[in-house]
């Protein structure tokens, strides 16, 4: 199972409504909407995200 960028649900590879490659990294999408909305602005979803503190929660 890999996780949708847009949305966090997770999607099955084989059953995604759409896959996006960034940079030879796979992404893949529970629905069109989601791939849309990932296509728009791409380095939103790929950027790594800064880690949190322990305790900062």
């Amino acid at each position: 199972m890999e996780k949708d960028p847009v949305c966090g649900m997770l999607v099955d590879p084989r059953d995604a409504a759409a896959k996006r490659v960034v940079q030879g990294k796979d992404y893949y999408f529970c629905s069109p909407a989601c791939a849309e909305k990932f296509d728009q602005a791409p380095e939103r979803y790929t950027a790594p995200q800064p880690v949190k503190p322990k305790g900062d929660e």
